[in-house]
């Protein structure tokens, strides 16, 4: 098997992105799957081309995309990536999409096709703090899941794909708010291999209950 992990670059006056950063920590090969790290630009326009091309080279058999979510606790697996590009700020090429579909053509949403649940359980099941996220945002990791989803279900019907966020690393809240979370870029990449290692011995989803209460 193989799995295209990426990591965005910098954005929004961030001097480093700990989506890639963690990225790159990653083992090789996570249970006997070979882990191919690819690095994309926090671009509207160009995110999902640059998968696309790392899907083209490498026709890897899942696709997980790695976003930085400032302000989260703890590395987060998305359910849902929706049709919409609604920039707060503009990305780093001067893109500012306002309520604009991703997809003119596509559907209002796209839901992952990774084993989410099994994946969340096996990183709290090695001690780390792991949830389900109901939003992607609006902002350009949601672009990139939405378009890779919205790829794999019109190009490339094997491969199965979804997002991943995670939070500030440690280095990046040294002067912000001292109510910031953050965490080590080295216990963020155990979440993503733990995390990694559930989408490979889960082809299915487990059952259980992990939604929220409002």
């Amino acid at each position: 098997m193989k799995i295209l992990v990426t990591g965005f670059d910098p954005f929004g006056g961030e001097t480093v992105n700990p989506a890639y950063e963690a990225v790159k920590l990653l083992p090789d090969t996570i249970a006997g799957a070979e882990i191919i790290k690819l690095e994309i630009p926090t671009v509207f326009s160009k995110s999902g081309p640059a998968v696309e091309a790392g899907i083209q080279a490498h026709n890897p058999d899942v696709v997980i995309n790695v976003g930085q979510a400032g302000g989260r606790a703890c590395v987060t697996i998305e359910r849902v990536g929706i049709n919409l590009a609604e920039a707060r700020i503009p990305d780093n090429a001067g893109e500012q999409p306002i309520d604009e579909p991703l997809q003119p053509d596509g559907p209002s949403a796209y839901f992952t096709t990774l084993p989410i649940k099994a994946m969340v359980k096996n990183v709290r099941d090695h001690g780390l703090p792991c949830h389900i996220s109901y939003t992607a945002g609006t902002y350009v990791c949601n672009c990139v899941m939405y378009n890779v989803l919205h790829m794999a279900a019109t190009k490339y019907p094997h491969i199965r794909a979804g997002f991943i966020h995670v939070p500030f690393a440690t280095g990046q809240v040294v002067d912000k708010a001292v109510t910031m979370a953050s965490a080590s870029l080295e216990t963020i990449s155990k979440a993503l291999e733990y995390a990694i290692e559930a989408v490979v011995t889960n082809q299915r989803d487990i059952g259980e209950a992990m939604g929220t209460t409002h």
